[in-house]
């Protein structure tokens, strides 16, 4: 069974950066696609962006374009995903997802979930 663990959540100002990492508790040939997505409070899981685990093809949602970053370590199938120019409406819990198909979008393909780690965005 993959298991997959977040780091790198915690409190920010606004215009900060933070790095989330997710790694794979065993290297495994059958995620396809790991993903991150966010829910903030009161609010329905939002699509954050995906790669593919090769790291040629990613998708990243129109609200954090420009600003988010995501990336793979192919070697150890450790996806990050690089937050910059945060905002308070970057406040949630992010998740991290692996699939074994490519689906980026939609949370209900994903076979694996981390526990989540908190980003609070705030003066």
């Amino acid at each position: 069974q993959v298991q997959l663990i977040e780091s790198g959540g915690g409190l920010v100002q606004p215009g900060g950066s933070l790095r989330l990492s997710c790694a794979a508790s065993v290297q495994s040939n059958t995620i396809y696609t790991m993903a991150w997505f966010r829910r903030a409070s009161g609010k329905p899981r939002e699509f954050v962006a995906a790669v593919r685990k090769s790291g040629t093809v990613s998708r990243v949602a129109d609200s954090v374009k420009g600003r988010f970053t995501i990336s793979i370590d192919t070697t150890t199938y450790t996806a990050y995903l690089q937050m910059n120019d945060l905002t308070p409406d970057d406040t949630a819990v992010y998740y991290c997802a692996g699939d074994v198909g490519w689906s980026p979008y939609d949370p209900a393909v994903y076979d694996y979930w981390g526990q989540g780690t908190q980003v609070t965005v705030s003066s």
